[in-house]
């Protein structure tokens, strides 16, 4: 190949290989603050993203009242990761791609993996509890179709077929998650979050947070629903969200990028553990 040639594919022998690259060095360095970040980041992240993601909730409760079409509001659920985008904050779904690629890498601990995984779905929930008491007292209106709603999910019986709705929720976030970080363009980011918006909302797949909105805002609302109805729902469905984010999505990123991961495992054979006493990062995605 001539250097002229060369030049022009890229420093490998495919460009799409030199993309791969430059999107797995990103994906790294991402999970390598998410993992740094201190107990106070990870909290406040998470409380936001729980915020946040109840505007996605308010708008698809608002287009379902008024449609009653659950397509059509999912595409207004996608308010929700648009504005988890913008705002750099995060659900704990969005943690399985990003954070396990830097801890294979040796760029974390699993002992931070951990601690981000639980401080920020903590604080998804209570962030998330807040705003459907805002939203409940905002709009009365809404009060049945909320139910209706929430009953959808922790009325469903546990079998293989909510199984694999948890398992395809986990794994479209995770794959939003991949996307946005595959391309610099701000409006792709923005239209792969609509379309996991669409995806997850329109087509009524288990996703332990947003769903779990729903159902506190019915228990908030009055209706005839516990939190330990919700606590078993949620607890299997948190469970296949993982795997299908972990396995069908992630593991396969790190089998395709094993050569790149092992690079950056020699370049840190012996990561330190950065869990106690590391200097906040700031709160960027």
């Amino acid at each position: 190949m001539t250097d002229e040639r060369r030049r022009e594919v890229g420093d490998s022998d495919a460009p799409v290989e030199d993309e791969i690259e430059e999107s797995f060095d990103a994906v790294v360095d991402e999970g390598a603050e998410r993992l740094q970040r201190t107990t106070r980041v990870v909290l406040a992240t998470g409380f936001a993203g729980g915020l946040e993601i109840g505007l996605g909730v308010m708008g698809y409760l608002a287009v379902l009242h008024e449609t009653d079409s659950h397509l059509l509001a999912g595409i207004a659920f996608s308010i929700g990761l648009v504005a988890l985008y913008l705002a750099h904050s995060e659900l704990f779904t969005e943690n399985f791609l990003m954070p396990i690629v830097a801890l294979v890498a040796r760029e974390g601990t699993v002992r931070q993996l951990l601690r981000l995984w639980l401080g920020t779905l903590v604080s998804n929930l209570a962030g998330g509890w807040v705003v459907m008491w805002l939203v409940v007292q905002a709009f009365p209106q809404w009060h049945t179709v909320l139910e209706e709603s929430a009953r959808h999910y922790v009325d469903a019986p546990f079998g293989l077929q909510t199984a694999v709705l948890a398992v395809l929720g986990g794994s479209t976030i995770t794959l939003v998650t991949r996307m946005q970080q595959g391309t610099d363009s701000d409006p792709a980011k923005l239209v792969a979050a609509v379309a996991g918006g669409f995806l997850l909302a329109g087509l009524q797949l288990f996703h332990s947070i947003l769903d779990s909105l729903l159902v506190f805002g019915a228990i908030q609302a009055g209706a005839a629903i516990t939190y330990g109805q919700w606590a078993a729902w949620f607890g299997y469905v948190l469970l296949f969200n993982v795997l299908g984010g972990v396995v069908l999505v992630t593991s396969l990123r790190i089998i395709r990028s094993a050569d790149l991961l092992r690079g950056r495992r020699r370049e840190a054979p012996d990561a330190p553990d950065r869990g106690t006493g590391e200097q906040e990062r700031g709160t960027a995605r």
